[in-house]
């Protein structure tokens, strides 16, 4: 698998780069406005051609690159071109792209990895919870079993798998997850003070994280959290009634009123700790600018949304309509970040955070996350597994701790899981953005949400040009 995400292009004659710190625009001021839909019932999000996706914004034409996720400002001969070409078989977008100076290798082949090293492994320290969330992939912190934690000679185990091929200047994360994991807070703190001790040992560094759903955090959480510079994830569906009809107790009471009293001194404190805010999004709370501005208001580092896809029970579930509704409510979001991106203020919309760097970055990759590469998740009985979200699931079994990385069956998965070996991903432009889709909810449900996820990366490549247009010094910041 050949990838170079910080591969540049030169300019050429006719078109401008706009990544990085170039935002050059040729012509923009004499293109007029150019209709890249083909007529009332395609969306201008849809794919016509693997390699290229046309999209306009007010300073006219322009051109995604899917080879390298590059994205340039075009002339009217070159729109034209290129408007034609796609319609074409490969050869002759080929050639056009040949004639601009733009065709290159493809920086992504048909290798999987092979066998990574472990980078980073999440503990289900904890797989029980106090929460009855309906639509949970954990089936309510049990994954269709008992309820238990995880022991220290367990944890413990991960942590020395985790460092067992560092190296001087390597880079690592140890993430805690359940369930509920702070229902084994001692296991969590004795996990954290050993990855530091091996991390000194072999002048590594371990960063850490952990998604909780807020209703057993403590002050000495806080104080813990913010020594070790723990990523905390509240998991909140809304605010008030919004998030208590998604998230109660499993006696029926509301959960927000003790999410928030819990958070609050970890939102003041916020040294060394970042405390975002995570919200699953179902048909029934889809008013996310209101969520995001309330949640935001809070004090929280960053909000993000992730739509439920794929729930063991399938309730909750997003379907067509709901996919609809919620990328219109991304994109005013979005357009809010712009604006006060724009004006000079700090507006911590995580999704829109995220598209921005990766677009700028020319992220290209072949699979949509590390999961069963060099991510991996750890059961409380020291199963391996392609991420937390296959907790004894056996689909996505990787080994255990004791004997280690089932090579073959990781190997296998990494062969089959490549956006390559994907329909219909191999057809589309997004492909290298995307990755193909959370490998659990493609396995478990399919890709439903293929629209939506072209909608949002349609408007987020125009909205990239727009603020690199506007504020440059956004992206030179880094």
């Amino acid at each position: 698998m050949k990838s170079d995400p910080n591969r540049g292009w030169a300019k050429t004659e006719g078109l401008s780069i706009m990544q990085r710190t170039e935002p050059a625009y040729l012509n923009s001021g004499k293109v007029g406005q150019v209709a890249v839909s083909d007529g009332a019932d395609r969306s201008p999000s849809d794919p016509l051609h693997p390699d290229v996706h046309l999209f306009e914004t007010h300073l006219g034409p322009h051109v995604f690159i899917v080879n390298g996720s590059q994205v340039y400002g075009l002339g009217p001969r070159e729109y034209a071109s290129l408007s034609a070409a796609q319609r074409e078989r490969a050869e002759g977008l080929n050639f056009v792209l040949k004639d601009l100076g733009l065709h290159s290798p493809p920086l992504i082949d048909d290798a999987p990895i092979n066998s990574p090293p472990i980078r980073a492994l999440s503990l289900a320290v904890a797989q029980a919870c106090n929460l009855g969330c309906t639509y949970c992939y954990a089936q309510q912190g049990e994954f269709g079993g008992a309820a238990k934690r995880m022991p220290m000679n367990v944890a413990l185990a991960a942590v020395e798998r985790l460092f067992a091929d560092v190296k001087p200047g390597d880079r690592v994360n140890l993430a805690f997850l359940g369930g509920e994991p702070l229902i084994a807070r001692g296991v969590i703190q004795a996990a954290t003070e050993r990855a530091v001790q091996l991390a000194t040992r072999r002048h590594g560094r371990v960063d850490f994280s952990i998604t909780t759903n807020g209703t057993l955090i403590s002050p000495a959480d806080a104080d813990f959290f913010d020594r070790y510079g723990f990523a905390v994830s509240i998991s909140l569906d809304g605010v008030g009634d919004a998030h208590d009809v998604q998230r109660p107790f499993k006696n029926g009471r509301g959960s927000y009123a003790r999410i928030i009293a819990n958070v609050g001194p970890l939102l003041a404190r916020q040294n060394k700790m970042q405390v975002s805010a995570r919200v699953t999004v179902t048909p029934r709370n889809l008013q996310l600018r209101d969520t995001l501005d309330r949640l935001i208001a809070l004090g929280f580092h960053s909000v993000g949304f992730s739509p439920m896809l794929s729930a063991p029970s399938g309730r909750e579930e997003m379907d067509e309509e709901s996919l609809t509704v919620m990328l219109d409510q991304m994109i005013e979001c979005g357009r809010e970040f712009e604006s006060r991106v724009s004006a000079g203020e700090r507006y911590p919309f995580a999704n829109m955070v995220t598209a921005m760097k990766e677009i700028h970055r020319g992220t290209h990759r072949p699979y949509p996350c590390g999961a069963g590469a060099g991510y991996l998740g750890v059961s409380a009985d020291g199963e391996l597994s392609a991420c937390h979200r296959f907790v004894n699931d056996g689909t996505g079994r990787m080994g255990d701790l004791a004997a280690g990385v089932d090579l073959v069956r990781q190997n296998n998965w990494l062969a089959e899981r490549h956006v390559h070996r994907q329909e219909p991903c191999r057809s589309c432009w997004a492909r290298y953005l995307c990755g193909g889709g959370c490998h659990h909810e493609v396995i478990h449900r399919g890709r439903p949400a293929c629209a939506y996820i072209r909608g949002w990366l349609h408007y987020c490549l125009q909205a990239y040009v727009r603020l690199l247009h506007s504020r440059p010094d956004y992206f030179a910041a880094g």
